[in-house]
């Protein structure tokens, strides 16, 4: 029998959870063991702000246990997210994955499979897509990159706190994916199967397109992923049992 696929996104791994590190490392000791690959769908850190993070100890123990998991043969691939759209060639060498563009088609046991991390079908979220728009700008990331590791730092925790309270203001309806969006994507790429995270509403939703499963977000040690084994797909918690 095939060995499964995973996928697993939104864990926004930091000093300030322990917990979800925990659960990370036992994922990835775990049922991440038993996996053909695993595909991280964004938002793996809180944030990443340059390839130059990895000389921080938190980071770097991060890195250095997905290296392992892919030492034993397992392929990695990552796509970015909105928290953590900066990985560079350094950050893949070191975690010895594979950086996907968003959105990605692959071929799974036979099966072709849309995935993205979702924040850019969030498209009603129109304050939101611009700033997206700006910070993906491939010289917008280059001046950033540029400046000082602190600095970066800095700026990057203002916008985390403005985020937060300007999402609080907005309908939760603006923040999750939009249906023609959705659809439009799935018929253009061809396939009845989209993956992806972000909106932290772990569902499967029947569509006319096809199904649109969301992942489901870590935190204080709770989470999930979804797997593929021959051809069926399931979600389940971090314990292995059903989502």
């Amino acid at each position: 029998m095939p060995s499964p696929i995973l996928f697993i996104s939104d864990l926004h791994l930091s000093p300030n959870d322990p917990a979800t590190t925990a659960a990370f490392h036992a994922f990835l000791q775990g049922p991440a063991r038993t996996a053909s690959a695993l595909y991280i769908l964004g938002d793996l850190f809180e944030f990443w702000i340059g390839d130059d993070s990895l000389d921080e100890a938190f980071n770097a123990e991060i890195v250095h246990a997905i290296a392992q998991l892919a030492g034993q043969g397992v392929n990695i691939f990552f796509l970015a997210g909105n928290r953590d759209f900066l990985p560079g060639a350094r950050f893949a060498a070191a975690a010895m994955l594979s950086i996907l563009p968003d959105p990605s088609l692959i071929l799974c046991n036979g099966q072709t499979l849309l995935i993205a991390h979702g924040d850019a079908l969030c498209t009603d979220d129109i304050a939101y897509q611009r700033f997206r728009r700006i910070v993906r700008h491939p010289l917008v990331q280059a001046l950033f990159l540029a400046l000082p590791r602190r600095w970066r730092q800095g700026q990057v925790e203002k916008l985390r706190q403005r985020s937060k309270a300007t999402n609080q203001m907005k309908r939760s309806d603006i923040m999750d994916v939009n249906p023609q969006a959705t659809a439009q994507l799935m018929a253009r790429s061809h396939t009845r199967t989209l993956i992806h995270g972000h909106t932290h509403r772990p569902a499967m939703h029947i569509l006319p397109q096809g199904q649109r499963w969301v992942l489901p977000d870590w935190y204080q040690g709770q989470g999930g992923y979804l797997k593929l084994e021959n051809s069926t797909i399931s979600m389940h918690q971090l314990d292995g049992s059903p989502f």
